[in-house]
């Protein structure tokens, strides 16, 4: 089965990266659900989290900290929800493991359901910017 996420990996697809060590990656999501919204992944393919070891759970999640801290200082953002969804039934749409950091705004509410389409312009800039707060 073709994966969009290793496609950005192996650079057939462009993604506006805002972190990256040897064995993860961080990304703006495509179509967020606010403003910021960033998928965390490791660079080795899992379908689901339970496909990890332990040490790899681990590794990924203790990098969420870090990436959320750039992620609110770069939006804006007042607050953020974690999500990470494994199959079909859960809502995965992409079937490799991914963690989402969803930035929330005191002014905005915190709808699940709504997602925006930034142009890839406003992404390069607020990738940027997380960047620069990392």
């Amino acid at each position: 089965m073709a994966c969009i996420f290793c496609d950005i990996l192996d650079g057939k697809l462009d993604a506006h990266v805002v972190y990256e060590d040897k064995d993860h990656i961080a990304f703006l999501d495509k179509y967020p659900i606010d403003e910021g919204h960033t998928l965390v992944i490791p660079k080795k393919h899992y379908e689901r989290i339970t496909d990890m070891d332990s040490d790899d759970v681990g590794k990924i999640f203790s990098l969420i900290p870090k990436i959320a801290k750039a992620i609110l200082l770069g939006a804006g953002a007042d607050a953020f929800s974690l999500a990470q969804n494994n199959g079909k039934a859960a809502k995965q749409i992409i079937p490799h493991v991914h963690v989402h950091i969803i930035p929330r705004y005191n002014n905005k509410g915190t709808e699940w359901t709504k997602r925006q389409i930034p142009s890839s312009d406003e992404l390069s800039k607020l990738a940027q910017k997380i960047k620069n707060a990392i």
